[in-house]
């Protein structure tokens, strides 16, 4: 996991920890999404999931601007985790009849 690839000093441990906190939850908040009992449901945990990508698109930013990570070695996951924000928009906007 890329938060054992961190330093081990007190700014770049709590920053992973939030990107592991947040990154795990979009998962959860899937899952829930596609066994939800409702229309209203699933597009309630889509916003949930696009909420916690978003969040932890903030805190990889924060390791980058913090000196923690280098903005050349995070680039790749920042640009999945944008693509992911991007396909979880399209999803709650289709949700919601938006598109």
């Amino acid at each position: 996991m890329y938060s054992k690839l961190l330093k081990n000093d007190t700014v770049a441990q709590v920053l992973g920890k939030q990107v592991l906190r947040s990154g795990t939850s979009v998962g959860a908040n899937y899952r829930e999404a596609s066994r939800g009992r409702s229309k209203a449901e699933f597009t309630s945990k889509i916003g949930d999931c696009l909420k916690e990508i978003e969040e932890t698109e903030y805190w990889l930013e924060l390791l980058v601007d913090s000196g923690c990570v280098s903005a050349t070695k995070m680039a790749e996951l920042l640009d999945e985790t944008r693509q992911l924000i991007a396909i979880f928009t399209t999803i709650d906007k289709r949700s919601k009849g938006e598109l």
